[in-house]
């Protein structure tokens, strides 16, 4: 068995009196990609850049392709790609030489005028880096991440600004780094990102692990299934639960749409819809749908919003 392309242990990072990363551990697996989910602040950013030898942590411990990140740097700078969210472009360069001087840099780069093609940046080659959309810089840092056919590529935010045409052409090429035995680990906002993408899923919160496994592992939790439809705003939902099975939840969120979680089957389906014929309520939009990445995300991390 392979041995594990990134091994985080009890992880420790704090910045004063502030501990941004408290204990938190967990495996991504040679040839898969790893999303690291989480609220702002919870970590992840802090945990990846000890992962890629920027911050010294100041406990437990990070192990990259089986090395240490800062005390084996050279060693791993030729097998592992970075992709930043900002910074590290210089802005008076041209694209395309910017591409082409980093492919100089490997002994067998992947083709940078192919890269240019596929990412959508062959139009603006000639271009100088900071006249680029925001879109096309994301763009442009995730073709360096790549160009030198890394073992294991860290992606911060890979489709953040991209319109759907090139979120979609992003999630196709990191679909193919890993069919070509490319290890990948990326942070994203996005949770469609994740479930499109990831293999195995660590979601982080206030710098611990508080939940990990595959997408479908992790939906399957909890409420297997979800009963959701539209009607009038504000119905008794005290009533609507005493007539549903033990074990279900009913609320109202937002006004006029409501979700039913517990055992989803033909008896609850009858029951619900025996209920509104009964009290006069049309129940429009009427589906059953399984818990979503988002659901399980929320449940864990809160629902509150956070200072940025």
């Amino acid at each position: 068995m392979a041995a594990p392309a990134v091994e985080v242990a009890e992880l420790v990072k704090r910045y004063g009196t502030r501990t941004a990363v408290a204990g938190l551990s967990f495996e991504a697996t040679s040839g898969e990609i790893t999303a690291l989910l989480g609220p702002n602040g919870a970590g992840k950013t802090t945990t990846v850049e000890i992962c890629e030898g920027f911050r010294r942590p100041d406990g437990g411990s990070a192990r990259v392709l089986g090395l240490d990140p800062r005390r084996d740097a050279r060693r791993l700078k030729p097998r592992v790609g970075v992709m930043l969210q900002s910074g590290g472009i210089p802005p008076d360069a041209r694209v395309g030489e910017v591409l082409r001087l980093a492919a100089s840099l490997y002994a067998q780069p992947v083709d940078a005028e192919y890269l240019l093609v596929r990412l959508g940046l062959r139009e603006s080659a000639r271009v100088t880096c900071r006249r680029l959309s925001g879109g096309q810089r994301q763009r442009l840092s995730l073709a360096l991440a790549i160009v030198g056919r890394p073992d294991l590529v860290f992606l911060d935010e890979p489709t953040a600004g991209l319109d759907p045409q090139a979120r979609r052409a992003t999630w196709e090429l990191v679909d193919e780094l890993r069919h070509q035995g490319t290890s990948v680990v990326m942070t994203t906002h996005y949770m469609e990102d994740a479930d499109r993408l990831a293999d195995h899923v660590v979601i982080v919160d206030h710098g611990r692990t508080v939940a990990q496994g595959s997408p479908a592992e992790l939906t399957s939790q909890g409420a297997e299934r979800q009963l959701r439809f539209r009607a009038r705003p504000a119905l008794d939902l005290d009533q609507l639960l005493s007539a549903l099975p033990p074990g279900s939840t009913a609320k109202e969120s937002p006004a006029g749409h409501y979700l039913i979680e517990g055992e989803v089957g033909p008896h609850l389906l009858a029951t619900v819809t025996a209920w509104c014929a009964s009290h006069d309520v049309l129940a429009e939009d009427l589906r059953i749908e399984s818990r979503t990445l988002e659901d399980v995300f929320l449940d864990l991390t809160g629902r509150e919003l956070r200072p940025s």
